[in-house]
């Protein structure tokens, strides 16, 4: 097999993992949030976990899970080995949740060679292939160079004009539940709402058993709401969630999306409705 790959979809399947498992620039990252970092966690070999909340998010921001400066992504990727030619997998324990949102930041920073695992570390387990013991990566320092992308990423101030212009279709990955304010809040102290003009379109919904749905049923939930040219940005509770719909329309042939990083923790504690 060759000694570098090149990643052309952002889906892989676990049986392309396996086969590719020792491809030279293979970087696979474990994006599972809150794990405990020791050895009584199994992990899929050789892989390096992707600490969202600790390390590459603006831990001084306060709300979580914020978008990281260029400097800080540059300097925590080196440190996870990860280089300007790596090919990056990237998974997570509950099929497809956190791992989205890695594969965004890579995006965001101006990266393609890189994409999730299908069903994540779930599938990879169902369909027999070996695990190994938790370890903190400790190889050789990376040269990777982010190239900041910032079409990709709305903030709050964009999101203001957004809702109140309508020039893009805001679409919340919140349950139907969150969004119809039936259902609190998870976060202590948040208030239940959506932003102003947002449609709902529940993460769960692109998913069957923690991966994702055939790209025809992909497309037709997005086609709900919006034609491929439109703009669109994508929101949820913190974050994560949102980046799964931004894959789901990437591989829907979506082409001009973004992700509200704040999402409703930051809409909903600045506004008062």
């Amino acid at each position: 097999m060759s000694s570098k790959i090149t990643i052309t979809h952002p889906l892989v399947s676990v049986d392309w993992l396996n086969d590719s498992i020792n491809v030279g620039n293979l970087v696979v990252l474990d994006a599972t949030m809150n794990k405990p970092l020791d050895a009584s966690q199994k992990q899929i070999p050789n892989a390096r976990y992707f600490d969202i909340k600790n390390r590459f998010s603006n831990t001084t921001d306060p709300f979580p899970n914020a978008f990281p400066s260029t400097q800080l992504f540059q300097e925590e990727s080196r440190l996870s080995g990860i280089c300007n030619d790596s090919a990056i997998v990237v998974y997570d324990d509950k099929g497809i949740y956190s791992s989205a949102r890695v594969w965004w930041l890579f995006k965001a920073f101006g990266y393609d060679n890189v994409a999730v695992l299908n069903g994540g570390f779930p599938a990879w387990t169902k369909a027999g292939y070996r695990t190994e013991p938790m370890q903190l990566y400790n190889g050789e320092t990376g040269d990777f160079t982010p190239n900041l992308q910032p079409n990709l990423m709305k903030f709050f101030n964009d999101i203001k004009g957004i809702s109140k212009n309508k020039s893009h279709q805001i679409i919340d990955a919140r349950s139907a539940g969150r969004f119809n304010c039936i259902e609190p809040e998870p976060r202590a102290g948040l208030r239940m709402g959506t932003i102003p003009n947002s449609v709902n379109l529940p993460y769960t919904d692109l998913l069957e058993d923690g991966m994702l749905k055939d790209e025809n049923l992909l497309k037709q939930k997005f086609d709900q709401f919006a034609d491929t040219d439109d703009p669109l940005v994508f929101s949820c509770g913190s974050g994560i969630t949102a980046c799964v719909l931004a894959l789901g329309a990437e591989i829907s042939g979506y082409n001009n999306i973004s992700v509200y990083d704040g999402s409703w923790t930051e809409w909903g504690t600045l506004v008062k409705e």
